[in-house]
């Protein structure tokens, strides 16, 4: 499961552009707490300790306290702001949750065992549709990331939604239709050469028809031209 994170944060005295810009000046983030039927609660975090846990990866999907005057909030992150040039850090929504709420996360796709599919071990390459399932479960038991195993995949195989077996307490977001999550496709050369014997087949197939209806378009002739004499 996902770890649960501890990030200080202070309430912001003003609003606006203006403030916030200053308080990225001093290196802190400025923040939105909302959810749960209560006031939205307009804060400010440490830039670099919001950057540490950004860079886990999996920030996104983890419960994050926020500590505000000694009074902790669960939150889930909702949203992160980057700037286009800098790419730091410059605004963070947090959705307030109960303890147990049923949330929606995006979680990561780990793919393992790739020695133990045959298609890939022939040069087939794995083509991922989703790097991330969309996910409803217990804000207490997020996954951190769902295991998906490799073996025994074909080339021309595809993994579905339906061939993965999710944690306790988890379903797919996305339940009226079996997505495809990957598959398993043929290397380039091993498409180029089918392609070429394709290409073969077809040449032959036309000169087979050709002759076919030469040697008919003869025997038609030879019979008219014995009809001429006889009259």
């Amino acid at each position: 499961m996902s770890d649960q994170l501890t990030l200080p944060a202070e309430a912001r005295q003003r609003a606006g552009k203006g403030a916030s810009r200053a308080l990225r000046r001093e290196g802190r983030v400025p923040a939105v707490i909302y959810g749960e039927k209560k006031e939205p609660l307009s804060v400010h975090v440490e830039e670099k300790l919001l950057a540490k846990m950004l860079s886990t990866g999996h920030f996104m999907n983890s419960v994050i306290m926020v500590e505000v005057g000694g009074e902790p909030n669960r939150t889930l992150p909702k949203a992160v702001d980057f700037h286009p040039v800098s790419s730091r850090p410059i605004h963070v929504d947090f959705l307030r949750i109960g303890e147990h709420s049923q949330v929606n996360v995006n979680v990561p796709v780990n793919f393992v065992d790739e020695e133990a599919s045959p298609g890939l071990k022939r040069g087939g390459v794995l083509n991922v549709v989703r790097h991330e399932l969309e996910l409803i479960c217990d804000a207490a038991k997020i996954p951190e990331q769902i295991t998906i195993n490799l073996e025994g995949l074909e080339i021309g195989d595809s993994i579905h939604i339906s061939d993965v077996v999710l944690p306790e307490g988890s379903k797919s977001a996305i339940d009226d239709r079996d997505f495809t999550i990957a598959t398993v496709v043929a290397p380039s050369a091993m498409k180029s050469e089918e392609d070429e014997a394709e290409e073969t087949a077809a040449d032959e197939v036309p000169a087979t028809e050709q002759e076919g209806d030469e040697a008919e378009g003869e025997a038609k002739g030879e019979s008219q031209g014995g009809g001429d004499k006889e009259a």
